[in-house]
């Protein structure tokens, strides 16, 4: 078991609590490492544990009965994985797969139910992230079906830089197609025009946004909207747009520079 206390503000979700009952909650977590594309639990599957990722990103994938498979929605420092068990349900909808490798905070399906029961704080505020995770999910549904690829790449390299914390990660062509559900040239032909543009950087699997402000203006409306639900329920999940504009300005004349 490890101490939680250096890093009891990574999870957004277990930021704002605070008195016994966080304590008590915070006793029973376990440290655990989150490796790419390990599969932490399997469509109707039965929950053992529930996850509070702190630098990790964890995709919930839908497959179909032809082997194809679609990302229906992800987790990374703002959510938590196992949230059916706050309905009572104990079986998982998904996949959930490990997109990037990280850490996470874990605990016991039955310890978790526990401390709902005994918690209100806890239940308030994961009952709003129930809310804003249904939500999300039907919103990322309607965004695959009316949507162009561009856009939905757009949105998800933002999403992707919000849940890392950051302008630099790594994501392959291939992982981006299965999670847009999308053969891999159309994530190449969408991945050089922004790249073309100047929003983005992207080698071999390693993406920087050189611009998000105008990487969210290529995006659908999909980004703004599943941001604002999360910040009507739980509070803000990004930086200020002011000093995204800034830090934005600084990297793209950075990047021109070094070519």
């Amino acid at each position: 078991m490890h101490s939680f206390k250096q890093s009891a503000g990574e999870n957004r979700l277990l930021a704002t609590l605070t008195g016994p009952d966080r304590q008590r909650l915070f006793a029973d977590f376990e440290r655990v490492e989150l490796c790419s594309a390990e599969i932490i639990c399997g469509s109707d599957e039965r929950i053992e544990h529930v996850y509070f990722p702190t630098d990790g990103i964890i995709s919930l994938v839908t497959a179909l009965r032809d082997g194809s498979r679609l990302e229906v929605g992800s987790i990374g420092h703002e959510g938590m994985l196992g949230s059916s068990l706050i309905l009572g349900v104990d079986t998982s909808a998904q996949y959930a797969i490990v997109q990037r490798s990280g850490t996470a905070w874990r605990l016991g399906a039955a310890v978790f139910q526990r401390h709902l029961r005994e918690n209100i704080a806890l239940r308030r505020r994961l009952n709003c992230y129930m809310y804003v995770l249904m939500g999300q999910l039907a919103q990322t549904t309607a965004c695959s079906h009316y949507h162009q690829v561009r856009a939905r790449l757009a949105r998800r390299l933002l999403m992707n830089r919000d849940q890392v914390r950051g302008n630099q990660f790594h994501v392959t062509q291939e992982f981006l197609a299965h999670m847009l559900g999308v053969r891999r040239v159309g994530v190449t032909n969408a991945a050089n025009s922004l790249r073309e543009e100047g929003l983005i950087d992207y080698r071999r699997g390693a993406v920087t946004i050189l611009d998000g402000p105008a990487l969210e203006l290529a995006s659908c409306a999909c980004y703004r909207g599943a941001n604002d639900m999360y910040q009507r329920a739980l509070g803000p999940l990004s930086e200020p747009r002011h000093r995204r504009a800034e830090q934005a300005s600084t990297r793209r004349t950075a990047h021109k520079l070094s070519n």
